[in-house]
């Protein structure tokens, strides 16, 4: 069965946005290889999720491409119209929180408990929009 396994996101800067994706949201490096054209090959995810190389139904993953032209550029930061694009599910919202509110990451609400589950928007660096996620 076919599955979505990444999702490009623009960044600016590799190292940068490396150090966000796993200081600031605890995701884990999978992959960061040089191309051989000064672009690299960066993937993340959430910890604990997925299975090995080949990957499963459930190690969807962020490729961390930098931009290369202006056009590229533009779009850092606004690649879903200013809505939330990224959904972070947790099993410990208040956990999850807590720490990545300490690692600096902005918060645009405070937490919302709705029928579906608890959740709060915040922004990653470049301020795409991310829901933080505990569902019902």
């Amino acid at each position: 069965m076919p599955y979505i396994a990444l999702a490009t996101l623009v960044v600016d800067d590799y190292d940068k946005a490396l150090a966000f994706y796993t200081r600031a949201l605890g995701f884990e490096l999978i992959e960061d290889t040089e191309r051989g054209d000064g672009s690299r090959w960066v993937v993340v995810r959430p910890r604990g999720v997925g299975g090995g190389p080949g990957g499963s139904a459930s190690a969807v993953g962020l490729l961390l491409a930098r931009a290369k032209n202006d056009a590229e550029r533009a779009s850092i930061g606004v690649q879903t119209g200013g809505r939330v694009g990224f959904f972070l599910h947790t099993e410990d919202f208040a956990r999850d929180h807590a720490r990545m509110r300490a690692a600096g990451v902005r918060f645009l609400e405070e937490p919302r408990h709705e029928p579906y589950g608890s959740v709060a928007v915040f922004e990653d660096l470049y301020g795409n929009r991310w829901d933080l996620i505990q569902p019902a």
